[in-house]
């Protein structure tokens, strides 16, 4: 966590490179506290000593599990203070009381129990968050679950696909309205199924009976009527539906949102379900998808592997940007897709691996796009290891802060680009190059003594 007052301290607390002297003396400040808690993998006793010395219970909700030796673990669990015995239980139940998934390992921790115990633990909300956060979860496990007295954990077992609901369960799920409209979303209804969830008027049921993959083609012809957006885009994704339908339901949809149709506004943008049965239909039958209008339907396309050259080469320049970044993922995508890709667009770093680490990107490429006039494009060329530091200098000029922050990210950063990053405007550059593994020991040193640490 960056500190706006003191990003430096922040910043080195975070530093893989820091000292245990230097990460001691940081804990005796609140922003230094922050950066440590940020640190990955084990902290030495003596820096555990200093954050229980200066720190608080907050402080002490990062201090569990590998992070600590067997005697700072101990240290820990005598502590005269039941806030910071308690600090990371403590945590934890306030995840599970406002039902958020933290992992089970966390839930076996915090509770001392193993996850089998804890299936059958008093507190409902403890149930539930184990249904939530046990994914690989046992049939009989998941059994016990279902079959559950509270509705909360019903309905936390359900909500994935995986581990499912057997097939014995489906009527018994399909009826109880905690479970009803989890279900409905992906078990295989029988016909009286369907009916009795369509006699139920309730628009999420339906919404999510639209949604459901092994629909029949005359259980998707009986939600066509449907005056709803979801269930329209829904439906209008179905194998079951014609070009000529498919059309008609999303022009239906398209002209009520604008019509100021907030309900059709969220089903266009904001609906993140996609015709999955496209990928495993035959070939033939895909290709017929190439001019479809519908973006999502040559979305999908562009992630199957096995297209002839002539589909990649107009994939490759489909009008959306998405399909094309699709498209680019396949193994074989040529060199020059892979750059034009990036030297128009970018990289999206949210999704990996990245186009410029796709085995094809000629990454001698890469120091070339620091003269882009995309802000976004030239944060690529941070992506070269090796990047000169000419370049680094030209970037780390930049109005943006978010390319002064790759710069104090950068390994091959210099120590006088450290010095004018540490005192950036911007509190997450300075922070970030205080991070920096590259920062001398004799400059940290520095940074304590100014802030009287």
């Amino acid at each position: 966590m960056t500190s706006l007052d003191h990003p430096r301290l922040s910043g080195l607390g975070r530093n893989p490179a820091a000292p245990v002297d230097v990460l001691v003396r940081l804990a005796a400040h609140k922003a230094g506290r922050h950066g440590i808690s940020m640190r990955r993998g084990r902290l030495a006793d003596a820096v555990v000593e200093a954050l229980l010395t200066h720190g608080d219970d907050d402080n002490a909700v990062s201090l569990h599990g590998d992070r600590l030796s067997p005697a700072m673990r101990r240290r820990i669990a005598e502590h005269p203070d039941p806030a910071i015995r308690d600090a990371y239980a403590a945590f934890v139940r306030y995840t599970v009381d406002r039902q958020v998934t933290i992992g089970i390992e966390a839930l076996e921790e915090a509770h001392g129990r193993p996850r089998t115990a804890l299936v059958g633990a008093p507190s409902p909300k403890l149930r539930a968050a184990v249904a939530r956060d046990w994914y690989d979860r046992p049939a009989a496990v998941q059994a016990a679950l279902l079959a559950d007295p509270d509705p909360l954990v019903r309905a936390a077992a359900t909500v994935d696909k995986k581990p499912g609901v057997p097939p014995e369960w489906s009527d018994r799920c399909l009826a109880d309205p905690a479970t009803r409209v989890n279900v409905a979303r992906y078990v295989p209804l029988t016909s009286d199924q369907f009916t009795q969830l369509m006699r139920t008027e309730d628009e999420d049921v339906h919404q999510a009976v639209a949604t459901n993959p092994h629909l029949s083609a005359d259980m998707v012809a009986r939600l066509l009527d449907i005056d709803d957006p979801a269930v329209r885009v829904a439906v209008a994704q179905s194998r079951h539906v014609d070009t000529e339908t498919r059309n008609r339901l999303y022009a239906l949809v398209e002209a009520e949102r604008a019509a100021g149709s907030t309900e059709a506004w969220v089903a266009l943008n904001w609906n993140f379900t996609e015709p999955d049965w496209l990928r495993e239909a035959p070939l033939d039958e895909r290709m017929t998808y190439l001019d479809c209008e519908q973006t999502v339907f040559r979305r999908v396309l562009a992630s199957c592997r096995d297209l002839p050259e002539e589909a990649w080469r107009r994939l490759d320049n489909d009008p959306d940007l998405m399909v094309r970044r699709t498209a680019a993922r396949r193994p074989d995508a040529p060199p020059h897709v892979l750059e034009r890709l990036v030297r128009a667009h970018g990289d999206v770093f949210h999704i990996r691996p990245l186009l410029v680490e796709h085995p094809n990107f000629p990454r001698h490429t890469l120091r070339t796009l620091v003269d882009e006039p995309s802000p976004n494009v030239r944060y690529v060329a941070l992506q070269d290891p090796e990047l000169p530091v000419t370049a680094l200098q030209q970037l780390a000029t930049a109005e943006d802060s978010f390319l002064r922050r790759g710069v104090a990210r950068h390994p091959n950063i210099t120590d006088a680009l450290l010095e004018r990053l540490l005192v950036d405007p911007a509190p997450e550059v300075a922070d970030d190059a205080g991070a920096n593994p590259a920062l001398r020991p004799a400059r940290m040193y520095r940074i304590l003594a100014e802030a009287g640490l």
